[in-house]
């Protein structure tokens, strides 16, 4: 995963990325200061390397000479070859309380010049919107924009907030139509649930005939979506309208080719003061109900070093010694079951950068799931599997140090998801690498996230009152991450 190499490990903020000419850019705001959008580029949408910074903030007394906030990156449907970037900009003079939205643009992707223009810096109407210091929390939302060009019609999402209703359920998706070049008129609220505070950087994608509109909420740290027929709505949500689960906030969309890629950064410790990573994009889909799901990125393909099958990954070792546990293969199945109590097998071999597929097939009502970085003692990584009530989780478990006697242990939840459980077998596939963790059950991602707690160890299952077979199973040793210093060869893209 990603992040800044300075003093503090949470600089990396809000992402936007965009693909040109085989090369992935990411645009970041830089935390605590937002003094600068840094840039940094890559050829697999993985490992990145820094290059010129792409916009600073204004001189003093300029109406950005504070903070640049969330920014988006689109080619310029008015200018061919040319690109905008749609920035927020914070005011010292005001000590930061009014948001406005300025405009950089660009030939290169690498050289950024503001653009001065009248109607640059835009500031939110009042005829919909908070937009004073006097009314909601005293100061005015409009902030993260969000560029999307629909055939002949362009618009301007951003989030604001709407100025009635309770204080801490304005949040909106405010929306302004270009109606020329540069030039904006602003409409009623996209949409306006009536229960966030904010709906933070806002996204709007056209798939399968419908729109989606995607946003971050600071509440839960998650990100949600809505679906309508018309992109100006209703815009309405499923039973489960989480696209991301709790961690991962500030999601942007970019196209790929013919893939909508959604990227995003993982509040590592579920807080917002935790170091801030990247994470590895995810591909946006549909699935036939309608709801919007995630692949994993096809990108990790490129990892792979070696793929190791079941005769090398096997005989299968129990680690605790329960005695009413057996494990066999037979045919290219491993088939494991315990009458009574817990019991993980193990793979043969140490990992700690891989991918594990198979498919999972219970006989049974008990327990089951993966472990990965065990050491010989079992403390590391569970991924806990209830496929019947539709929920995964991943735990980190093991000896504390110099515990108290109470305190002995630590078991930590790291991420939950639910789903909708379906009939057996069930495919999945564990990507770790690095610190990342990814989990996909039945083609789609379900846990995402980063974790450190662990380095390396071994690779298996769990079981618990119940027979579990594993077929298919293969493990895809990955290549060492680079180190996490910072590069002396930046490579001169």
């Amino acid at each position: 995963m990603y992040t800044a190499y300075g003093f503090r490990d949470y600089e990396i903020g809000d992402v936007d990325v965009v693909r040109h000419n085989g090369i992935y850019h990411l645009f970041h705001l830089t935390l605590p200061n937002h003094d600068y959008i840094a840039h940094a580029v890559s050829k697999d949408g993985i490992h990145w390397h820094r290059v010129k910074n792409a916009l600073f903030i204004g001189d003093p007394r300029a109406w950005d000479d504070d903070m640049l906030w969330t920014m988006h990156v689109t080619p310029n449907p008015y200018r061919p070859g040319r690109w905008r970037m749609f920035y927020t900009g914070l005011c010292m003079e005001e000590r930061g309380r009014i948001q406005r939205v300025g405009l950089a643009s660009s030939e290169d992707l690498y050289h950024w010049e503001k653009v001065f223009a009248d109607c640059y810096p835009l500031e939110i109407p009042g005829d919909h919107y908070e937009h004073s210091l006097d009314e909601g929390r005293e100061w005015v939302s409009f902030r993260d924009p969000f560029f999307f060009h629909d055939g002949e019609d362009a618009y301007l999402l951003a989030s604001a907030r709407v100025n009635h209703g309770p204080i801490i359920r304005r949040g909106c998706v405010s929306l302004a139509r270009e109606t020329a070049e540069n030039q904006f008129e602003f409409c009623p609220p996209l949409f306006h649930p009536g229960r966030y505070d904010d709906l933070e950087v806002p996204n709007l994608v056209q798939l399968d005939g419908r729109y989606y509109l995607i946003a971050s909420t600071r509440e839960d740290i998650k990100v949600h979506y809505w679906y309508a027929r018309d992109l100006q709505g209703p815009y309405k949500n499923y039973y489960d309208n989480v696209l991301l689960p709790q961690g991962n906030y500030a999601a942007r969309v970019s196209h790929d080719g013919d893939r909508c890629l959604i990227w995003n950064f993982f509040f590592k410790g579920l807080t917002t003061a935790g170091p801030h990573l990247l994470a590895p994009p995810k591909e946006l889909v549909v699935n036939e109900r309608g709801e919007l799901r995630l692949r994993s990125f096809a990108g990790f393909s490129h990892l792979i070093r070696r793929t190791l099958q079941l005769d090398t990954l096997t005989p299968l070792r129990p680690i605790f010694g329960n005695p009413s546990a057996s494990g066999e293969v037979e045919d290219g199945v491993c088939s494991l079951q315990t009458e009574s109590g817990f019991e993980a097998f193990l793979l043969e071999g140490d990992f700690r950068d891989f991918i594990l597929s198979g498919k999972l097939i219970l006989e049974g009502n008990g327990k089951c799931g993966l472990v990965f970085r065990l050491n010989e003692e079992g403390d590391g990584y569970y991924l806990s599997l209830d496929l019947f009530k539709g929920i995964a989780q991943i735990r980190a478990w093991g000896h504390k140090e110099r515990g108290s006697i109470e305190e002995a242990f630590y078991y930590e939840q790291l991420q939950a998801a639910h789903y909708v459980p379906v009939d057996g077998p069930h495919s999945f596939s564990l990507v770790v690498y690095e610190q990342y963790i990814e989990f996909s059950l039945n083609g789609y991602v379900l846990l995402t996230l980063a974790d450190d707690h662990f380095q390396g160890g071994r690779v298996g299952f769990y079981v618990e009152s119940i027979e579990l077979r594993v077929e298919d199973l293969e493990l895809k040793v990955c290549a060492e991450p680079p180190t996490a210093s910072y590069p002396d060869d930046l490579p001169n893209y």
